[in-house]
């Protein structure tokens, strides 16, 4: 079996991301690895054979996939949350990571690592292969040439030792901090959000106004002076039904559909008059309401109000559907591929709002292969370019952090002339499934004999033992941190520890536990500097410690 898994490295590539997703999906009091047990499954297998491991294709086009499709997706939330507390979460990232230099340097100075195996442990405790690379490059630079190989190989035994508790470290620190404090993922998206918005269940319920103070108002002066986070859709008025659209005037006696979370509307119920046993919305005769795919490429990046529905059409959007999450509508909410929006208007109106938002599965189920193509080029030349630091070394963003760094771009611009950069939801997650697994199991399958060898030898019991306290320490105390004192919402939280540890594996594992995308925030919000931050300390920790010498 071993032998043919060497000669047919897909089929090796495929039986392991198979266990692995099996493995992942078991159930222990209600925790899981997810797909990060791909990972630990590579190691497993890795571990029989030197030459059981995949091409170094599989684990760029990988990762490249992963982040990029992760950058499309958090763009516009990346550099919105800059705008506001980005600056504050870097430098907090810094501190930790600056914290986890001196436990580096504690531990050497407790078993007395070298300086290139302390380097290591730094490097693989926070599973940041460029930092490796970094200080490699360093040892040949001031090395004797008849040292140099065998001073190599002493970073990569601290880097292969410790990378496996870099991985299962923040994944433990995430679930142990969240059954500490009880964590309830859907209200920290709605403290993320600013608005209580992000919930699967909204409500219609039928109002008749009654209450004097309001008669007169229009729908905009409502959500201005009563601050009212619901939709109007329809308005009985003298028995006849139209749109509410924002200058429409309330009267007495009226009956409005409102639309949104039950707690906002019980408290327009309050504003309004009372709840009107008789559905307004039950009534299709003469306004209708079906939900449509947004498709056509025109309307992607728009917001809602540009499309003038309610003056063109007779129309409203009452709330738009983004992946597994329904949103109140409004007239800023910006309209994306894959977007279902729910809209009100006359039956014989249906055809032609249906063809302005294109309203094809088919359509949203294909990837336009030029827009990922030239997207993914630019990732990967953005990460060849490379750039300086003090000493005369230089490093490249590389796979990951170019394609990140441009999707996150190309995320927030959304669209360049004709050509849309933004992929529909399902496809943008399936692609990441893909990229991330492929990832795992190269990752896995190539460490897994390193890591067997080296721990048998070389200290590697305590240098596994310094880099557990490490890899377990610094995110256990980062989410407390940043939980407690920074009220950093949690599922942001965790996206940091992740780039905090530049780590795709326990990104994996937020995403999944959080189940919306303010991991992916909180990545790509800090991944940048956490991986520059990373190569510069560990040349500091193997300079400190009296580098070659």
């Amino acid at each position: 079996m071993i032998d043919l898994l060497v000669d047919n490295p897909i089929l090796l590539l495929f039986v392991t991301a198979a266990i692995g997703y099996a493995v992942g999906r078991i159930r222990i009091k209600g925790a899981s690895l997810g797909v990060a047990a791909v990972l630990f499954v590579g190691l497993v297998i890795g571990s029989f054979h030197p030459d059981l491991k995949v091409p170094d294709f599989a684990f760029t086009f990988g990762l490249a996939v992963f982040v990029y499709t992760i950058g499309l997706a958090s763009g516009a939330g990346f550099f919105a949350s800059f705008s506001r507390k980005g600056l504050r979460d870097n430098l907090f990232v810094l501190a930790m990571l600056v914290f986890a230099s001196l436990l580096v340097l504690g531990a050497a100075a407790l078993f007395a690592f070298k300086s290139t195996i302390a380097a290591g442990v730094f490097a693989g405790s926070l599973t940041n292969t460029p930092a490796l690379a970094g200080v490699l490059e360093m040892i040949r630079a001031e090395a004797a040439a008849s040292d140099v190989e065998a001073l190599l190989n002493e970073p990569v035994v601290g880097y292969s030792v410790t990378y496996p508790m870099g991985v299962l470290g923040p994944i433990l620190a995430i679930s142990l901090v969240r059954a500490i404090y009880r964590v309830n993922y859907r209200k920290e998206a709605e403290r993320l959000s600013g608005m209580a918005l992000v919930q699967k269940t909204i409500s219609n319920v039928t109002v008749r106004v009654t209450n004097p103070s309001v008669a007169g108002w229009t729908v905009r002066e409502l959500h201005r002076g009563k601050s009212m986070r619901v939709v109007l859709s329809r308005v009985q008025h003298e028995g006849d039904v139209h749109v509410a659209d924002g200058d429409t005037r309330l009267a007495i006696g009226d009956r409005v559909v409102v639309v949104g979370n039950p707690d906002d509307v019980a408290e327009a119920c309050r504003v309004l008059g009372q709840a009107d046993p008789e559905r307004l919305d039950v009534d299709r005769s003469t306004y209708d309401v079906r939900r449509m795919f947004v498709s056509r490429k025109d309307v992607v990046g728009k917001r809602i109000r540009d499309l003038e529905l309610p003056e063109r059409y007779g129309a409203i959007v009452t709330r738009v559907r983004k992946g597994d999450v329904d949103v109140m509508a409004s007239g800023d909410t910006v309209l994306e591929l894959g977007d279902r929006v729910r809209v009100v208007a006359q039956p014989e109106r249906m055809g032609e709002i249906s063809r302005l938002f294109g309203d094809s599965y088919k359509v949203l189920s294909e990837i336009d292969l030029l827009s990922f193509g030239l997207g993914m080029s630019l990732g990967l030349l953005v990460g060849l370019i490379p750039i300086p630091l003090p000493g005369g070394v230089t490093f490249t963003l590389g796979s990951a952090g170019g394609p990140l760094l441009v999707g996150l771009v190309l995320g927030a611009v959304r669209r360049t002339g004709r050509i849309v950069w933004t992929i529909p939801y399902n496809a943008n997650l399936t692609l990441r499934q893909i990229g991330l697994i492929l990832f795992l199991a190269a990752v896995g399958l190539k460490s897994g004999y390193t890591f067997v060898s080296t721990f048998s030898g070389s200290g590697g019991a305590t240098i596994l033992l310094a880099g557990a306290v490490i890899s377990l320490a610094v995110p256990v105390l980062t989410l407390i941190i940043g939980y407690k004192v920074l009220r950093i919402p949690y599922g942001m939280l965790t996206g940091v520890v992740s780039a905090m540890h530049t780590q795709p594996a326990v990104l994996g594992f937020a995403a999944e536990q959080a189940q919306d995308e303010s991991p992916n925030v909180g990545w790509s919000l800090v991944y940048p500097l956490s991986m520059i931050s990373k190569i510069i300390l560990a040349q500091v920790i193997f300079t400190v410690l009296g580098g070659v010498g």
